[in-house]
């Protein structure tokens, strides 16, 4: 029976996403989701099975782009190590602590930290959840509330921001002048809109939904919910008194800095070729990875001359910030096998794309529909960038360039690629998010997807107004109303239930 390019090319994805919803186990569910991919792929013959369980790993993980992100872990992981060690991240938590009042105040700085970072959502992740965590901490906010904030001004933030990883990716999946074409969809990219004022009136009401209320009177309480908050003790190492403010501020920036000035470097900026061009043609895997290890000398010649860590110190700092990134990097790499087998193995897209030609749908009912379409195959393929790829290639044939339908439904896309990115199990940003935290992965996804459905409900109204009316105010304020009507009926449900 050939399984390739139906229906089933998505089993594998939904019981990996079940079973880790269901017993909290992210590792094993993820191999047996890339084992039942495994066996479709090869009509059930076990060692074929087994053999290419590994043959897909080792593919994947000869990708220059994917051996660029797990370097560019590493170095992250060293850095947060020596941040720690120097005393750069105590120090900025005990100021923190002085000038941040309350959790409100820790929110929104959280909230703000990775609005500024809109360079890549990996970077993003990973570095507002090192500055930010102790803080959080301090204030008895949650770890996954945290990872929420996290999650939520990642993918949101970069699919809006004409210079970041993610306008590039976009860029190379379009036809014609893709960068302007990307610069009009941003009005209509409501789940990336939409999830900042989202966050916004959760910071500013206190808005805990499902889960996540249980979460956040553990961590008031200064408990660890169920025992839980994974990826170990990392951090706990020996901290310097000599540590200041700036030994944490300044690998910060100059890792924002050089991260951005790396990623045009690859794309021929300092050859001559236009900043905006450069950025849409850069290689962001390399240019985060010489740019995280441009930071790393940076720290050595900022801390060692001031003799604010011993030479010995900077050197164990190395495998102490790898083991740091260990368990991301696992699940990362799992997820990725898993999302080759459903999306390159199987062929999912073939079985997306084939539906979409067979139901002939009213132009109109287009984008809510590809919004759905687009969720539901990033939800299960782990991949938002994977997702752009399938869809986008379809629509651009269906609407003439420069086509209002064809911003409107490319929008739709990107913001329901984003939206599945965000609350799959599988997705490499929502791992990060996890790992930013050191959340536990399961505790983050199931708290994150309530919030995340209010957005997308949200959206899906906002699109129906948008393939009607084509008005980007009409489309906004539909979808903002759906999701302001939503949240008050939710508050005002918690405030009975209270009562």
């Amino acid at each position: 029976m050939n399984f390739i390019g139906t229906g089933w090319a998505l089993l594998p994805a939904v019981v990996a996403i079940v079973l880790a919803l269901k017993t909290k186990e992210v590792y094993i569910s993820l191999f047996i989701g890339i084992f039942i991919g495994a066996l479709l792929f090869n009509d059930f013959h076990l060692f074929k099975a087994i053999l290419s369980v590994f043959e897909v790993m080792m593919e994947r993980l000869s990708s220059t782009w994917n051996i660029g992100i797990l370097i560019f872990l590493v170095f992250l992981g060293i850095i947060v190590a020596l941040m720690t060690r120097a005393g750069g991240s105590q120090a900025y938590g005990n100021w923190a602590t002085r000038t941040i009042k309350n959790q409100k105040m820790a929110l929104l700085s959280s909230f703000g930290l990775g609005v500024l970072i809109f360079v890549d959502d990996y970077f993003n992740c990973l570095t507002v959840g090192s500055v930010m965590r102790d803080i959080c901490d301090r204030f008895k906010i949650s770890r996954a509330k945290l990872a929420y904030i996290i999650d939520a001004t990642a993918a949101p933030i970069c699919i809006i921001a004409p210079i970041s990883s993610w306008a590039a990716a976009v860029t190379g999946y379009t036809t014609g002048d893709g960068f302007t074409l990307f610069l009009q969809t941003i009005p209509f990219n409501l789940y990336a809109l939409l999830t900042i004022a989202m966050v916004l009136c959760v910071i500013f009401f206190d808005i805990n939904i499902g889960k996540m209320k249980e979460h956040e009177q553990a961590a008031r309480q200064g408990d660890v919910f169920n025992g839980k908050c994974d990826y170990g003790k990392a951090q706990e190492m020996e901290v310097s008194d000599k540590g200041k403010v700036y030994d944490l501020v300044l690998p910060v920036i100059f890792l924002i800095v050089s991260c951005i000035l790396c990623m045009v470097y690859t794309g021929g900026f300092f050859d001559g070729v236009p900043f905006v061009t450069a950025f849409s043609q850069c290689d962001a895997s390399l240019g985060l990875v010489i740019g995280s290890f441009l930071t790393l000398i940076f720290m050595f010649l900022l801390y060692m001359p001031r003799k604010v860590i011993t030479y010995n110190d900077f050197a164990q700092c190395i495998p102490q910030g790898f083991k740091m990134m260990v368990p991301a990097m696992t699940i990362l790499t799992l997820a990725w096998t898993l999302g080759s087998f459903v999306s390159v193995q199987l062929e999912a897209g073939v079985f997306v794309q084939e539906m979409l030609n067979t139901y002939n749908i009213p132009l109109f009912i287009l984008p809510p529909v590809l919004f759905l379409v687009a969720t539901g195959l990033a939800f299960s393929t782990g991949t938002s960038w994977g997702t752009f790829a399938i869809l986008i290639p379809i629509v651009t044939d269906i609407f003439a360039s420069g086509s209002s339908m064809l911003v409107i439904s490319i929008a739709s896309i990107l913001a329901g690629a984003v939206c599945g990115d965000h609350v799959s199990p599988i997705s490499d940003t929502t791992i990060m998010a996890s790992a930013g935290a050191q959340c536990n992965h399961v505790y983050h996804v199931s708290t994150q997807l309530p919030y995340a459905m209010v957005v997308a409900i949200s959206c899906f109204a906002g699109y129906i107004v948008a393939g009607i009316t084509h008005n980007v105010f009409f489309t906004f304020i539909a979808g903002l109303c759906t999701l302001f009507l939503i949240l008050f009926c939710i508050v005002k449900k918690n405030k009975q239930n209270n009562n």
